[in-house]
């Protein structure tokens, strides 16, 4: 079984997205692989994602309801396969503070790792409108698609 980890700053927006579209791709394809993400930072630990987010993932088919926000934690690193970060400072946090070669082996930018590209980062919607939190969906639902095409292989 796989075990993949998608991560970002709070938790709230881009990586329980990638998570709920992942979870149900994954089940639709019946692949044994489990799903999870995760903040590097721990200031929205225990909330649901932002409600901007869950509007735009609803619209497209997608329930993010039962999400609740977490921080990285240490055990992360061994409990998990890939620890796919969301952006470029995501995942110079994940290789600082990974504690092996090994760990750091695992830790990549989910666009690039997925083959999606241009861009290799996640854009962040928080600080904009409707209109970005829309745009996101559509990125984590074709980088999800490069996702299972990796896995499949």
């Amino acid at each position: 079984m796989q075990r993949i980890l998608f991560v970002c700053l709070g938790n709230i927006c881009r990586s329980p997205l990638a998570e709920g579209i992942a979870r149900e791709r994954i089940a639709a394809c019946c692949l044994d692989v489990t799903v999870a993400s995760c903040g590097t930072a721990g200031w929205h630990a225990g909330e649901g994602a932002d409600p901007r987010m869950v509007a735009a993932a609803r619209a497209a088919g997608h329930d993010l309801s039962a999400h609740r926000a977490r921080q990285l934690r240490a055990c992360d690193y061994d409990d998990f396969d890939w620890l796919l970060a969301m952006d470029h400072d995501n995942l110079a946090e994940l290789r600082k503070l990974a504690s092996s070669p090994a760990q750091l082996a695992h830790t990549a930018l989910f666009l690039e790792w997925t083959g999606i590209a241009p861009p290799t980062a996640f854009p962040d919607p928080w600080y904009g409108g409707e209109a970005d939190f829309a745009a996101v969906v559509g990125l984590a639902e074709r980088g999800v698609a490069g996702l299972i095409q990796r896995l499949q292989k």
